[in-house]
């Protein structure tokens, strides 16, 4: 298996199809040149995102000499994964290489290792997050560094009006676009959060939360599940299913499921944003990407939006993340520029005009960067995003789903969606909690072989 659960066979036979999908490429060319680099970059959802990303490579390309190709790889029908895969059976390929959530432990042994760029990052602006070091620090050694394009936060997104007239939540007031803290915030667990589903069901517009096998399901749910202390694998990888803390979630799942849009369990990626922008549900989890979608096509619904922090369980709260990662292949032709563009894209200034670019979509891997100016100042209404990524007085850790399981068991586990198979198990097949337990952990042993 390569990442994401697809076999290097079916992956290695589209490969070449892939790589040439990939958008026209970028040639810079300098006045003497300093060598050639080949990158293969995030294809971004927010297209100024590419704009701003080909401004600065080629701004950095004139200014050392250096040829560049750039090449904007799209995720949709995971080309991306498929171009790593046949660039790593082919030892040839882009000298940089956007790298999603799992891949890089599923390519380590073939990156360059990036110690001392993620140590100079970390002596200037503090160690990246726990979920990043997790991820791509393997055997000891950084294998790539956290990339700021396209890493992503999915706290709630909801509707002001919608949620003060239905709920009697005032959100604005709960997470103000301040440092400022009330008793509000800690009151938002995870009852609250029911109580609030249940009246907005009642009025017609209920959350919309996906329950199926894919990536949004996936995260809130892992976060859920994390936030009342339900992990299915420890660190070594033995199965820890059969816990209080596991059932305790599948109780809460039934009792919320109640409350939400019946075809739930059959949602794709795209159901929640629809719902939410079309004006049917009243709060979903999800980066500002349907903001910046309603601002544009539905300007009466993006301006009753407001982004938030989750809701905290019995072990506090916790948000979904999804970094991507900047990484080397070892058998690159330009190994010491390719380290020294991804420094230098990691650097604070660049990080925030790639941010700001995006309308706050991106979320660099330092807490010392979730200070830039675009999430206090972008809206309407203003501050919308200033609460999209985790702040210290959020008292909120970033997670991602079947965290702390070794990745090679968590990356299986995540693209089978099994935490929310146990919940659809439990909910639309009534089964008892203990026999939903037991599946679970007869699933996980065959990932462990």
């Amino acid at each position: 298996m390569i990442g994401n659960g697809t076999t290097r066979r079916a992956l290695l036979r589209a490969g070449t199809a892939a790589a040439a999908t990939a958008l026209p490429l970028v040639n810079v060319h300098g006045q003497t040149s300093s060598g050639r680099l080949a990158l293969g970059m995030w294809d971004h959802w927010v297209p100024a995102g590419n704009d701003e990303m080909r401004r600065l490579v080629t701004q950095w390309g004139q200014q050392n000499r250096v040829e560049i190709q750039l090449d904007f790889i799209t995720s949709v029908g995971n080309k991306n994964l498929l171009t790593i895969a046949a660039e790593s059976q082919a030892r040839t390929g882009h000298d940089v290489l956007a790298f999603p959530t799992w891949e890089v432990h599923a390519q380590s042994r073939l990156l360059e290792p990036m110690d001392d760029v993620v140590g100079r990052l970390a002596e200037k602006y503090g160690q990246p997050n726990q979920i990043n070091t997790y991820l791509s620090k393997i055997e000891g050694h950084w294998r790539a560094v956290p990339a700021i394009a396209g890493s992503q936060n999915k706290p709630c997104l909801g509707r002001i009006d919608l949620l003060k007239q239905h709920a009697g939540i005032d959100v604005q007031a709960m997470w103000p676009a301040s440092t400022e803290t009330n008793a509000q915030q800690d009151g938002w667990t995870w009852d609250a959060f029911l109580a609030a589903a249940e009246k907005c069901h009642k009025a017609g517009v209920p959350f919309g939360l996906p329950m199926g096998q894919f990536t949004d399901a996936t995260d809130w749910i892992g976060a859920l599940f994390r936030s009342y202390g339900a992990n299915l694998v420890d660190e070594r990888g033995k199965p820890t299913v059969k816990t209080d803390q596991a059932r305790q979630v599948l109780d809460y799942a039934r009792r919320l499921a109640q409350f939400l849009p019946r075809d739930v369990f059959s949602w794709d990626d795209a159901s929640n944003n629809r719902a939410l922008i079309s004006g049917q549900s009243a709060l979903i989890f999800n980066p500002p990407s349907p903001w910046a979608v309603a601002k544009r096509d539905a300007p009466q619904v993006s301006q009753q939006l407001w982004q938030f922090p989750n809701p905290h369980g019995p072990q506090g709260r916790y948000l979904p993340y999804l970094p991507y990662f900047w990484g080397a292949w070892s058998f690159g032709r330009n190994k010491g520029a390719a380290k020294a563009l991804v420094e230098w894209l990691s650097q604070r200034e660049q990080a925030e005009q790639l941010v700001t670019s995006v309308n706050g979509y991106d979320i660099p891997p330092f807490e010392s960067m979730t200070d830039f100016r675009v999430w206090a100042t972008e809206g309407p209404p203003t501050g919308v995003v200033y609460n999209y990524p985790m702040k210290p007085h959020h008292k909120s850790q970033q997670s991602i789903a079947m965290y702390p399981a070794p990745p090679e068991i968590a990356v299986q586990m995540y693209n089978q969606g099994i935490q929310a198979k146990m919940i659809a198990r439990a909910v639309q097949n009534n089964e008892p909690a203990d026999r939903v337990l037991a599946w679970a952990e007869r699933e996980i042993e065959g990932f462990s072989r």
